[in-house]
C-alpha cells in the first residue's frame, strides 16, 4: 500500500513539474509568437490551458480581474500548481 501511494505522489509531482514546465514555455513563447499559429505554440496551448481553464471561468464569472492587461487566472493556476507540489513534496 505505501509503494502505491508513493508511485501515485511521485507521477503526480511529475505531471505538476511537466504542466509548469509547459506553462513557463508558453509564457516565454509568448513574447515572440505573437500569432500562436506555430505548431510548439498550439501544443503548449493544448496542454496548458485545460489546467487554467477552470481559473479562467472562475475569474470570468465573478468578475474578477476585468480589464487587467495581465494573465492573472494564467499566475493564480501556476502558483495554486506550485502549491499542490509543495504539499505532496511535504506529505
Amino acid at each position: 500500500m505505501a509503494v502505491a501511494l508513493y508511485l501515485i505522489r511521485s507521477t503526480a509531482i511529475a505531471l505538476i513539474s511537466l504542466i509548469e514546465l509547459a506553462m513557463f514555455a508558453r509564457a516565454i513563447l509568448s513574447w515572440f509568437d505573437q500569432t500562436g499559429e506555430s505548431k510548439i505554440s498550439m501544443f503548449l496551448y493544448a496542454v496548458t490551458e485545460p489546467v487554467i481553464l477552470p481559473v479562467r471561468k472562475l475569474c470570468e464569472r465573478m468578475h474578477w480581474f476585468e480589464g487587467v492587461p495581465i494573465d492573472i487566472p494564467f499566475m493564480l493556476t501556476w502558483l495554486i500548481l506550485m502549491v499542490v507540489q509543495l504539499l505532496l513534496e511535504v506529505f
